[in-house]
């Protein structure tokens, strides 16, 4: 309980900080600096496909090894690890110093005398880069001993050091963009060093002696096997519009795309710090063949998710100018409309995330992994036709949340069967209550704007009224009989607590 409090403490203040932090440098930097950052830090987070798979493999070592309780072997996985990581740090300068350095001096869209400056923050993304591959066998043995207070508290640091770069980025009189990628870099190599003196001070085996076996490093690096398609998939989709913008259409359009981003993450942890918890449930009953109890955690894993979601989501939607006006004050151009298609398109995704935990208790991934990987791997070329035949910024998120859709139907055809889960009680369950939500819904809001007028106060009225009908409908519709009575009794302790 103490570990989930801190995690969730710690998720909202790294969200506050985050949404600050955002814009203040947008103010410091300016639009144009601002998208450049962003654009070419995610050129060398592209190639960090590799380490995201390796991250999965180094944790599931380590936490196998502790419960067999064998301590040199522990030691030998976890030295192993930090080998792995070091090749793929390798990896990835040699990728960025070639394919990423090619992509800024002959693609990229750079305003005039900014390509040094360009240069400068791409040298120094890639050792921030190397610097956070080196943290993982760390960050994965803490995780592997359920340190999670310790993980929390090193975020939280993490958070307060971006907090004090911008006071000092508002102080410096240098070119802020270059400033701004130096203490940036000095603040991740800081944190990396806090996670090896932790690790190494509380966990026998980080203490690094040499080791070398050609078989326990086999194993280890193969066992990335299918999900290492999935992530290049992932952060060829979530990279790849932005870096089509750039080229299409200059730093400006970058700047909307990381503003809007900064927003979709700040909703979409709230729901997936549920969906941590529930995902476990899923696995456990398959292996354990109780399949209609997790047809039922299914069910109301995805309604729930949904529920949640839409209730941040719709408001945000509907009032975005409003709400990003008052974060950021100078919204670039474009924000607005990304924004709206970056909250339906997490909608979709995160929707459908308890029946990919589902497929993946099934163990049957590699079918799965294919399709939908290949599916999200198209976004970058479909986007690429459209804005050469004219389209607009917004239509590079038009044909992802195209894609995300396809990539639902897919998921439903490819999981349903292996977890013998029938389509009709699917669509029963899940697809025809939100639906029904969804659509009631946003009556509420644009029938308030119609019979409304413009403002500030109008804005949060309509916030507010939107919120209550939407909790109902959820509430009523978004959930099922056995939810509301566990609500209810919920919220009659709470009350008799407070009484008490």
């Amino acid at each position: 309980m103490r570990n989930t409090a801190l995690l969730y403490f710690r998720m909202a203040l790294m969200m506050c900080i985050n949404l600050y932090t955002s814009r203040v440098v947008l103010q410091a930097l300016g639009v144009e600096d601002y998208g450049l950052f962003y654009v070419v830090w995610g050129i060398v987070f592209i190639f960090g496909f590799i380490n995201d798979s390796m991250m999965a493999s180094t944790q599931r070592f380590l936490t196998f090894e502790l419960g067999a309780g064998d301590k040199k072997r522990l030691h030998e996985v976890f030295v192993t690890s930090v080998h792995i990581h070091f090749i793929v740090s390798l990896i990835i300068v040699f990728l960025s110093e070639t394919g990423g350095l090619w992509f800024i001096l002959e693609k990229m869209v750079i305003p005039e005398g900014r390509l040094s400056a360009a240069i400068w923050c791409f040298q120094l993304s890639i050792v921030t880069t190397v610097a956070e591959v080196m943290s993982c066998p760390y960050q994965a043995a803490i995780i592997a001993h359920e340190k999670m207070s310790a993980f929390a508290y090193i975020s939280i640091l993490d958070a307060f050091l971006k907090l004090a770069i911008v006071g000092m980025l508002l102080l410096t009189g240098y070119d802020r963009l270059i400033v701004y990628a130096i203490l940036y870099t000095g603040e991740k190599l800081l944190i990396r060093v806090v996670y090896n003196i932790y690790c190494t001070r509380h966990f026998e085996e980080s203490r690094y002696h040499w080791f070398f076996e050609k078989t326990l490093f086999k194993k280890m690096s193969s066992f990335a096997g299918w999900s290492m398609f999935g992530n290049l998939a992932y952060v060829l989709y979530t990279q790849g519009p932005n870096m089509l913008l750039n080229v299409f259409f200059g730093p400006v359009a970058n700047a909307a795309q990381a503003a809007a981003s900064q927003a979709q993450t700040a909703v979409g942890n709230f729901s997936r710090n549920f969906q941590v918890a529930i995902n476990p449930q899923i696995t456990k009953t398959f292996a354990s063949q109780q399949l209609e109890e997790m047809h039922l955690l299914i069910f109301r894993g995805s309604r729930l998710t949904f529920c949640l979601l839409l209730l941040l989501c719709l408001p945000l939607i509907v009032e975005a100018p409003m709400v990003l006006d008052l974060w950021l004050k100078d919204v670039p151009e474009g924000t607005v409309v990304f924004l709206r298609f970056l909250l339906v398109i997490l909608l979709v995704q995160q929707t459908a995330s308890p029946l990919i935990a589902a497929i993946g208790a099934t163990g049957k991934i590699k079918k799965y992994e294919m399709m939908t990987g290949g599916l999200m791997l198209t976004i970058v070329p479909a986007a690429y036709v459209v804005l050469r035949m004219g389209g607009k910024p917004w239509s590079v998120f038009a044909v992802y949340l195209c894609i995300v859709i396809l990539t639902y139907i897919a998921t439903l055809y490819l999981t349903l069967p292996p977890i013998k889960l029938k389509l009709r009680d699917y669509i029963s369950n899940v697809l025809r209550p939100c639906s029904i939500v969804m659509v009631i819904s946003m009556i509420v809001p644009v029938a308030l704007k119609l019979l409304t007028g413009h403002g500030i106060l109008f804005s949060f009225l309509n916030i507010a009224v939107t919120v209550m009908a939407t909790s109902i409908l959820c509430y009523t519709i978004g959930i099922d009989k056995e939810m509301r009575g566990m609500i209810k009794e919920k919220v009659k302790k709470i009350i008799g607590k407070k009484i008490a």
